[in-house]
């Protein structure tokens, strides 16, 4: 998360520059950070050069993430020689992980924070600044931290954005580092999540992801009420238009929440299921607690009560002790299911995780290939499902303007996504409706004309009411 600050010219504030890696739960908690720092005189830039605190906020669920994490801080070390009073802070899952080792690795570190300190961060960075201690903070607690936030994201509230609905994981697959630097499962209160999305959808927001390492579970060791239960509150928002969440463990894929997807109209008709493998003796080795066959029931389910749901996945290739028998049960439950989309790793090693112990390691240029074939399977699977919406009309909510633009004269590009989370890119024509000069958070109805692997493209002709301004279509018109 980089936002743009002004170039320094004032001592009444000083700079705060956030490097983000890993999920979308980090992308919430770096919205914290910056916001319970502005409390102390810090405002954000993108502008590494004039920051006067650097936050790199990491990622440790995959090997590769940690290098990268460590690539950017090695790249800090000349720029803290030319800049000594710079203070440079690590925080996340890696600094839960290794805690104290950082600060012996990397002595020009001056805070390392972990994934439930960020509420601490104002007086630590003040006694860094008065008495120039190095500090550590891996410190976890039982409930989860309310933090007091002095008014959201600096820059204003996007169209659509992420708030945790709990922290933790209690389900220790064997693969997995969560429960060991995110902490024990635990849930907010639903009246503090509600207040929360309020306050965002009042800013601006019309689309929220509701976020949790398994949200199925959400509030039954509190004695909560259901997920399903939380999702019709926040259907009740005002001027909320859409609603997500991920992510969700197959064993807790309730029929209930299952039913959601028909009855709850704000809940978009797109599930991020992880199944990880297609072997039933993987799945155990996993400690995945279901199997091949319950999640296949589960999806037709999600099927007969949303038929136009789109499903996507998580996968990991070559797991200690994954045979070619048991990839192949892989291969064959993704050509089966048909994903919209699938994420699949390689597996590697993580600290803590039970698997790291286990002694059947899969050869790198194994898991290599096995992860070509899943991913030139699923191409051409979503390529296929793409293409079938050629033709159609989606109903896109505006995330903002596309990355990719037109040269000189060209209309200006949009980017969004359907209900089902396909990214659509679009312009205006002349022949077209009149262009808009800020289309971000309105829902346009886009003709698709031209699919890609990863995106669609199409024309617009229409713009849902339930998104216009309280002016009408004269608050956004050209």
């Amino acid at each position: 998360m980089e936002w743009k600050g002004a170039e320094k010219g004032s001592m009444d504030f000083k700079y705060l520059y956030i490097n983000t890696m890993g999920c979308q739960m980090n992308v919430y908690d770096s919205e914290k950070i910056a916001s319970v720092l502005r409390s102390s005189g810090y405002k954000m830039t993108s502008s590494l050069k004039i920051a006067d605190l650097i936050v790199l906020n990491t990622c440790a669920i995959r090997e590769k993430a940690e290098q990268k994490a460590y690539s950017f801080l090695g790249r800090l070390e000349d720029l803290k020689r030319e800049k000594p009073d710079l203070i440079i802070g690590m925080g996340g899952c890696i600094a839960q992980q290794e805690g104290e080792k950082i600060l012996r690795k990397m002595p020009y570190i001056d805070l390392v924070f972990g994934t439930h300190a960020i509420g601490r961060l104002p007086g630590h960075i003040e006694e860094i600044e008065k008495k120039g201690r190095r500090i550590v903070d891996i410190e976890m607690s039982e409930s989860i931290q309310e933090i007091e936030t002095a008014g959201g994201p600096e820059n204003g509230v996007k169209p659509t954005c992420f708030v945790t609905i709990m922290q933790g994981c209690d389900n220790f697959c064997t693969y997995c580092v969560v429960p060991y630097v995110r902490g024990r499962e635990t849930s907010r209160k639903p009246e503090n999540i509600i207040q929360e999305i309020a306050e965002y959808v009042e800013r601006g927001a019309r689309e929220v992801t509701l976020l949790g390492q398994n949200v199925n579970s959400y509030g039954k060791k509190e004695g909560l009420f259901s997920f399903p239960k939380l999702l019709s509150l926040v259907n009740d928002i005002e001027k909320l238009l859409r609603i997500r969440f991920t992510t969700s463990h197959p064993k807790d894929l309730s029929d209930d929440l299952i039913r959601s997807f028909k009855n709850i109209e704000k809940l978009c008709n797109h599930l991020h299921l992880p199944v990880q493998s297609g072997s039933n003796r993987i799945l155990e080795r996993m400690n995945r607690k279901y199997t091949r066959q319950l999640y296949l029931e589960k999806i037709d389910k999600l099927r007969h009560f949303c038929p136009d749901i789109a499903i996507t996945s998580d996968i990991i290739v070559g797991f200690p002790g994954e045979t070619r028998k048991d990839f192949n049960d892989t291969l064959d439950l993704i050509k089966s299911v048909e994903y919209d989309s699938v994420y699949a790793f390689m597996y590697s090693d993580r600290p803590n995780a039970l698997s790291s112990e286990f002694s059947d390691k899969v050869e790198d240029h194994e898991k290599k290939d096995r992860l070509k074939r899943i991913l030139d399977i699923q191409s051409a699977i979503t390529i296929k499902k793409n293409e079938a919406l050629v033709g159609s009309d989606y109903p896109v909510l505006v995330e903002g303007l596309s990355n990719k633009q037109g040269g000189a004269g060209r209309q200006l590009q949009w980017k969004g996504r359907t209900s089902s989370n396909k990214i659509v890119n679009f312009h205006f024509n002349k022949n077209d409706l009149p262009e808009i000069k800020n289309c971000s958070g309105k829902i346009v109805t886009v003709r698709i004309e031209t699919a890609f692997p990863h995106s669609l493209r199409g024309k617009p002709v229409g713009i849902e009411p339930s998104s216009l301004g309280s002016k009408g279509e004269e608050s956004y018109a050209a």
